[in-house]
């Protein structure tokens, strides 16, 4: 059973009035811009479904540039994060011209890749476009990357991006891992490739059964495995080597304050907002439920980001199920959006596996 220690539900007490305050006021600091659905691996995992021709027509940039300058209007340009996001952003052959954009406008911006088009030349060229941070995945050793990735030399191209990234010291970057079945024995053995390219930070994430990893077994770790995953996570953490931590994967119970820098809470439509691909207006990228608020080409995203986004900041609608059972629902608040389906119910909860 889930246990917290006194401290450890003062901290809680604490960070609920924050996020309360945050809630009310929401100052928007990050925005996603689903860029292109094209991608040039096959991710068993994938969210998306993406595809190296996407059905869906890369965005214009110019659309998204309308909601910069609005965004621009009413923020400070320089406190929101833009992170160009996708399938693979690097599929763009005009991303160095979005991104200088991007830097002319003064919004800092950063993106997710997978590194395979990442080479000494086009970085410096994004370098030279104002890119200010990078995250770069990389999921196993080599059979396991490559076999998570659909192609045969994936971890080539991603170790040597990390490499590149590494030895760059003007930009923020960061490394993130799928953990599933298949890798989680040999997470002793990423970290060690990853501290002998020179990584620093590390974020670890558990595969929600979405999109093609909803039929495959593989991905999805039991309750074990979850338990297992973080106490890897606190004893690296003692070690001090590398700086890894979970992702925002919901509340943790008894390692709120252990396994991450921050305590559990879910900014999605509170402080981060998103453009995807058919203009639709969301939240991070990561969630894949009908959600959307609008729609950049027939609404304005700086009144639909004031005036809605409902769900997303008045999470009582989540106390159903197994969650209005439970009683850290205070500190929870339903979870992850991202880990909610269509009509809301609960996806995957990392605390009940952990009190497996």
């Amino acid at each position: 059973m889930t246990r917290l220690t006194l401290r450890q539900r003062l901290a809680l007490e604490l960070n609920r009035q924050v996020l309360n305050d945050l809630v009310e006021r929401h100052p928007l600091r990050q925005i996603f811009w689903e860029c292109t659905l094209r991608c040039n691996m096959r991710c068993r995992h994938c969210g998306s479904d993406c595809k190296v021709d996407s059905l869906s027509p890369d965005m214009p940039f110019e659309d998204f540039e309308k909601v910069l300058s609005r965004i621009k209007e009413v923020y400070d340009s320089h406190n929101v994060m833009v992170v160009i996001s996708g399938g693979e952003p690097l599929m763009r052959d005009d991303l160095e011209q979005c991104g200088r954009r991007i830097y002319e406008m003064e919004f800092p911006w950063g993106m997710v890749t997978n590194g395979r088009l990442l080479s000494r030349s086009r970085l410096d060229a994004l370098l030279s476009s104002g890119l200010r941070s990078v995250t770069v995945s990389l999921d196993g050793l080599e059979d396991d990357h490559n076999w998570m990735r659909g192609t045969s030399d994936a971890f080539e191209y991603a170790s040597g991006a990390i490499k590149m990234l590494a030895a760059e010291p003007s930009i923020a970057f960061d490394v993130v891992t799928c953990v599933n079945k298949r890798n989680i024995s040999r997470l002793e053995q990423i970290k060690e490739h990853l501290i002998s390219l020179g990584v620093k930070q590390w974020r670890l994430f558990t595969i929600v059964p979405m999109g093609r990893a909803a039929s495959d077994p593989e991905m999805i770790v039991d309750g074990a495995q979850v338990r297992e995953l973080m106490e890897f996570i606190v004893r690296t953490r003692k070690e001090g080597r590398i700086l890894v931590s979970f992702g925002c994967e919901g509340f943790l119970g008894e390692y709120e304050g252990v396994v991450r820098d921050y305590l559990y809470t879910c900014q999605a439509g509170v402080t981060v907002g998103s453009v995807l691909i058919d203009g639709s207006i969301s939240a991070c990228t990561s969630i894949r439920g009908n959600y959307h608020q609008g729609n950049i080409y027939k609404d304005d995203f700086i009144k639909v980001w004031q005036t809605g986004f409902a769900p997303y900041r008045d999470r009582s609608w989540m106390k159903k199920g197994g969650c209005g059972e439970c009683k850290w629902f205070r500190y929870c608040q339903g979870n992850g959006m991202h880990l909610r389906d269509d009509n809301g119910d609960l996806i995957q909860c990392n605390l009940k596996k952990l009190n497996e």
